[in-house]
């Protein structure tokens, strides 16, 4: 039975849609009813004829349909909320529902779903409420439901929390109770359509037009560069800009947890960790995908985030000949980076000695690169460090670059100003070497920007 024939026997009067009714259509609101023929269509489809259909031809399928169910039923809409109801019941069944229109926003970044009742956006980095909301706790697990199934994973009881993506990339996570006391909680982590470039955060105030002709030159030269940074400061997004000065000669190897990285060069190869399924088993972690990933013939190995044991196998790879490699890790600032790398470390098991362990991270990282969100909502790099070697016991490290603030303005705005130490850094040489130039101009501290 084809999609059309199957939702027009629901209408007919010998089914049980009773929603649809006089008496029923009488006693409901407005709302209610939407919510209702909402849920009684998606009921009604056949998954399988709807997978097999065009999206546009879908799209029409629905206005066609929806439209007989209002005509039939009588159901008093004027053409505005006639429309509305069509695009709502098409986002149920093509998109994800109520949120599917800010997806399609460009301005939000996060969407952040607290229960059915409370949908919150972020917007420039600061976080609002909306007035978008699910019809109930089940209509949101639903919604879950479908983004999960997608890629092969469930969410029920036996596992109440997963980790999943949009086809176009955003980042997704679900808690469901009974881990979720108030109900269903989604979080989803938007990315451009469009990769942002270095000129991009270069006019946004992320970073100056010298700090970004530094980076290009460490990543062209191959430099092992560590980029630091909280939650939501924006890591991935410059990791992802910051790969866009790899030569297209170069093959390219990258690892992530859930796959963020949109990389331009034609020579990439994309690797994802799997979780373990129903029965624990099946697991393939990072650090598995970073060992493999050195029998493929890399020319840069980049790691979307090291989290555990992972970083001994990416310290080793930075130091046997797979320079200009590149990662982000969680910290407040390039020394605890470093010490967060050490922990790391003995995740692995490994049983070495602190000072031997530093100079492992010493050999293989050259710079360390701090982004931070303020609490205006801006990114900005706060920090460019060098680290030069040890001094006993302890990694020696210089500042090249700082973001300094000054103030607050009455609106909230963060006020300062971007810096440079005056240090000439040891890299400079390196990047001569390779033919970038870098004009001694460039670290004068005189120079406020």
């Amino acid at each position: 039975m084809s999609l059309r024939e199957k939702l027009q026997e629901s209408a007919t009067p010998n089914t049980t849609l009773d929603v649809f009714g006089k008496h029923s259509q009488v006693n409901q609101t407005r709302a209610a009813l939407k919510a209702r023929v909402h849920g009684k269509l998606l009921d009604m489809i056949d998954l399988s004829v709807m997978e097999r259909m065009a999206p546009e031809q879908l799209r029409a399928e629905l206005k066609v349909l929806v439209e007989k169910l209002i005509v039939d039923e009588r159901m008093a809409l004027t053409d505005i909320e006639r429309n509305q109801l069509v695009l709502d019941i098409q986002n149920e069944v093509m998109g994800l529902g109520p949120i599917e229109p800010l997806l399609s926003d460009p301005s939000v970044s996060d969407i952040l779903v607290n229960g059915y009742g409370e949908v919150y956006v972020e917007r420039d980095g600061r976080l609002e409420l909306t007035p978008i909301h699910f019809n109930d706790d089940q209509h949101l697990l639903k919604i879950i439901e479908k983004i999960v199934s997608r890629i092969g994973r469930r969410v029920d009881e036996s596992s109440p929390m997963v980790d999943a993506r949009l086809p176009d990339g955003s980042r997704v996570n679900a808690v469901i109770p009974p881990l979720a006391l108030d109900g269903p909680a989604l979080s989803i982590r938007r990315f451009a359509g469009v990769p942002l470039a270095l000129k991009d955060i270069v006019a946004n105030g992320t970073l100056t037009a010298e700090m970004a002709q530094i980076i290009s030159g460490l990543v062209t030269a191959k430099t092992n560069v560590l980029i630091s940074g909280g939650t939501g400061s924006g890591k991935t997004t410059l990791l992802n800009i910051m790969s866009a000065f790899i030569p297209d000669n170069e093959r390219i190897i990258t690892i992530e947890d859930a796959a963020e990285l949109k990389l331009q060069q034609p020579h990439v190869v994309r690797l994802e960790t799997r979780p373990p399924n129903i029965e624990s088993k099946g697991e393939i972690s990072q650090r598995a995908l970073v060992r493999n990933s050195l029998r493929m013939r890399p020319d840069r190995i980049v790691v979307g985030e090291v989290r555990g044991a992972e970083v001994l196998d990416m310290l080793q790879a930075m130091n046997t000949g797979h320079e200009g490699s590149m990662t982000t890790i969680h910290a407040n600032s390039p020394r605890d980076a470093l010490t967060r790398l050490e922990n790391m470390v003995g995740m692995a098991g490994l049983t070495v000695s602190s000072k031997a362990l530093r100079q492992q991270v010493v050999s293989a990282i050259s710079v360390v690169i701090q982004i931070a969100r303020l609490p205006d909502g801006k990114r900005k790099i706060t920090s460019i460090q060098e680290i030069t070697g040890m001094e006993g016991d302890m990694v020696s490290m210089q500042e090249i670059y700082a973001f300094r603030q000054t103030g607050v303005a009455p609106d909230g705005t963060v006020i300062g100003r971007f810096q440079a130490t005056g240090i000439r850094p040891l890299f400079v040489d390196r990047l001569r070497v390779r033919g970038i130039a870098l004009p001694d101009g460039l670290f004068d501290p005189a120079h406020y920007y």
